[in-house]
């Protein structure tokens, strides 16, 4: 029996997984980046050639979280501050479940003295590079 997997940018939405919280249900998208961090010998030469070393490509996940209660932002909230996230995640490339573990960009909400905070999104990028 087939069954189709709900995706949001990419990302298979019920297996987001963040520190072992299921995602799905406070997310409205999510989109997979690959990331290449070159190293300080790359750049262009004279004649416009790129060169250089590719020192890793480093997934970053892009994740905008719907309006939110407060006792929701409460249990999510934590984990964006903490120095590190474990994500669990379906990766279409790799064709399987990969783990990764992340740190969090700034991040702010707008809440206008209600029970509720705005749609906001939070960027996750890999702390070491991806296996090719």
């Amino acid at each position: 029996m087939y069954v189709e997997q709900v995706t949001i940018g990419g990302v298979k939405k019920d297996s987001l997984i963040m520190d072992g919280i299921e995602l799905g249900k406070y997310i409205i998208e999510a989109t997979y980046g690959y990331n290449k961090i070159w190293s300080s010998d790359s750049g262009r030469n004279l004649k416009g050639s790129k060169k250089g070393t590719l020192t890793g490509i480093f997934p970053k996940l892009k994740i905008t979280f719907r309006s939110l209660n407060k006792d929701e932002l409460h249990l999510l909230a934590p984990h964006f501050d903490s120095a590190v996230q474990t994500f669990q995640y379906y990766d279409d490339t790799k064709g399987g479940m990969l783990t990764m573990k992340t740190y969090s960009n700034d991040w702010e909400v707008i809440s206008n003295n209600t029970k509720r905070v705005k749609s906001f999104g939070v960027n996750f990028i890999a702390n070491e590079r991806r296996t090719l």
